[in-house]
Order: structure tokens, then C-alpha cells, then sequence
């Protein structure tokens, strides 16, 4: 599983594992996790960079709609993984 490092300005850095990408509508998704194994807090966060930049800018995606289309394409891609909306 790759694992990436988030580097928020004026945070500590913050180290997420890659459970699924994908493109809808030209926009890149990826789904994260907070742990390799066994059950994680989840986030689907979304490219926001443009081509010419030279690191990937990732949002989250807080969106009602949005987030529920994403999670139900993430979700037919993932046999073994149940996204479910947290209840903040």
C-alpha cells in the first residue's frame, strides 16, 4: 500500500496510506487512511493542483453530494472496504 506524507503549512506532517484513485469528471480522487491494516479513520480528498505545479495540492472533500458520488464509485472499485460517512 503506498503511503504518502501530507505537509500542511504550519503542521506537522501527517503520513496517510493510498486505499484507492480515481477520476470522475476530470477531477482526481484518492481515498486515505490512517492505518495500513485493520479499521482506519478514511478521507477522500481531491487534486485541486493544476498541471503545471510542481507537487499535487489535496483538499478534502466535505461536499455532501460530491462526497457521496465519489465514495459510491470508490466503493464498486473496493470488494473489501465499507466506507461509511462519519457523524461529526
Amino acid at each position: 500500500m503506498e503511503k504518502i506524507v501530507f505537509n500542511p503549512e504550519g503542521e506537522e506532517p501527517v503520513a496517510f496510506y493510498v486505499l484507492e484513485q480515481t477520476m470522475i469528471a476530470g477531477e482526481k480522487y484518492i481515498l486515505v487512511t490512517d492505518t495500513e491494516e485493520g479499521d482506519g479513520e478514511a478521507m477522500i480528498l481531491k487534486d485541486t493542483s493544476r498541471p503545471e505545479d510542481a507537487e499535487s495540492v489535496y483538499v478534502e472533500v466535505t461536499e455532501e453530494k460530491e462526497l457521496s458520488a465519489v465514495a459510491e464509485v470508490l466503493s464498486s472499485m473496493l470488494e473489501d472496504v465499507e466506507l461509511v460517512e462519519g457523524t461529526e
